[in-house]
Formats: structure tokens, sequence, C-alpha cells
């Protein structure tokens, strides 16, 4: 269940999904990652610092660099983190998992566009609770109309 506080961290995650250099091979995604006690301790955008970086995987390596212990803490994003990834990589939902967060709120589940989205499914059965506020979905559609025709 999404709570009032939530939506002001999805607000922020929608800020920093507006900072994306739009692309034709990716959506444009903000995530903001709060600790166990409801502390930022990080956020970030699609393709922060790389062409190929997530936005929950800059919020996550953002928080490991400056010491954060992301245990139990929440992340916030404006789209369904990825369970798989064309590059290869190591996808959000397992790079969530890994980093025992307790809880994922996003926005609007991943398009099944660039590959079959999974990454709900990863966290729940990883025992992470995931919410969605899809109320907000008209301003993720808007920051990714390059790829969904808006």
């Amino acid at each position: 269940m999404v709570e009032p506080d939530d939506l002001h961290w999805l607000a922020r995650a929608i800020e920093l999904s507006r900072l994306c250099e739009p692309s034709e091979t990716a959506f444009s995604v903000g995530a903001v990652l709060l600790d166990a006690s409801g502390r930022q301790v990080a956020g970030g955008y699609s393709r922060e610092g790389g062409q190929r970086r997530h936005a929950e995987e800059t919020a996550l390596r953002k928080a490991a660099e400056q010491g954060a212990d992301v245990a139990g803490g929440t992340v916030y994003s404006t789209m369904e983190p990825c369970g798989e990834r064309v590059s290869g990589a190591v996808p959000c939902a397992e790079l969530i998992r890994r980093g025992r967060l307790r809880r994922v709120v996003y926005i609007l589940a991943e398009p099944e566009f660039f590959v079959v989205p999974r990454g709900a499914r990863t966290l729940t059965d990883a025992g992470i609770l995931v919410c969605t506020a899809a109320e907000l979905a008209a301003e993720v559609r808007a920051v990714n109309a390059h790829l969904l025709g808006m």
C-alpha cells in the first residue's frame, strides 16, 4: 500500500528521471534510495555516469560509495526495477535483493518493450514488499514519450 510520504519520494524520483538524456534504446527512470530509518541516502537516474547505467543501479552504487547501510530500506523508482538487462549486466531487481532492501515502490510497470518484464516478480519472490502508485503514471509516460509515443 502506498502511503502519503511515498508520493513525496516518488515525485523526487520523477524529477530525477527528467534529467535523463532520452534514448531510443532505454527508458528514462529516476530512483531515490532511503535507509531503514527513512533517511535519503542516494538518488540516481538512467544513464547517469554511463550510457548503460540504470537509475536503481546508480542510486545503490552511490550509497555503497558513501558507506551507507541500505539493508531494510526502500527504493522509490519511476518504473518497475528491471528483472533482465539486454546488456547482460546484473538486473536492478537482483541488486536490490543483494542490498537486502525491504520495500520497493514504483509508478509504472516496465512495458514489454526491450525484455520480458519480471522485476516485480523477482522482488516479491525474494520477500521484498512491492507497491505501485499508478496514479502518477501519466507523468512517467510523459518523460518516456520518446519511446511510448505520447
